[in-house]
């Protein structure tokens, strides 16, 4: 909808900026001028601002929706609890897996949502390919999320974790740390899940 706006002003030789919130306001701005663009067309940009501004009511209503549903059910809240893991992610992994006593062990669900790596043997060397991706797409495309916005926060702890992330960063490409951070937080939501307790971050390291 936004990049519709852009458009359609762009062919009219007036160029708004990319973020949702200073386009919000130049628009408004706009409307409040003489805009030199016909009839037609300023009423094609106020059924799209219009629109706009009923879809972000929307979807502020399912936000709200799914923010009083992980606040009234107790799993949810101990998801919620995981740097990573918001309100989308907890009622997602909820709605999919459960108590996700489906699974043996937290490989297992980081491999139903397709997070570990493909593996090839050959002359009794394995090698490490990239991620499956089988599974739940949704899901899977949801905890990468999540671990890239939790990323800084976990290579700044002290812990093992914080080691195992920094590690990582040191020898890996960005991307494929976060998949890796993305493979360990479903690990973890499948332990907090089955154990019925919070996330508690590991002890931290002795200097």
């Amino acid at each position: 909808m936004t990049n519709q706006l852009r458009a359609v002003l762009f062919e009219r030789g007036i160029v708004l900026p990319k973020r949702r919130a200073s386009l919000r306001k130049r628009i408004d701005e706009l409307f409040g001028d003489e805009l030199e663009i016909s009839a037609r067309a300023l009423k094609l940009l106020r059924d799209l601002r219009d629109e706009w501004a009923s879809l972000d009511r929307r979807i502020k209503a399912y936000d709200d929706e799914l923010a009083m549903l992980t606040r009234e059910d107790e799993q949810a809240r101990r998801l919620a609890t995981i740097p990573g893991i918001g309100i989308i992610n907890a009622t997602a992994l909820l709605a999919a897996v459960g108590d996700a006593s489906a699974f043996a062990k937290g490989r297992d669900l980081a491999a139903w949502l397709g997070l570990t790596p493909r593996q090839h043997s050959t002359g009794g060397r394995t090698r490490l390919l990239g991620i499956s991706k089988r599974g739940n797409k949704y899901l899977r495309v949801q905890l990468i999320h999540g671990a890239r916005a939790a990323m800084t926060h976990f290579a700044k702890q002290a812990n093992r974790t914080g080691e195992w992330v920094r590690q990582l960063l040191a020898r890996a490409h960005r991307n494929v740390v976060i998949v890796a951070l993305a493979a360990k937080l479903a690990r973890i939501a499948w332990a907090v899940l089955r154990q019925g307790r919070n996330f508690v971050p590991p002890i931290e390291m002795a200097v």
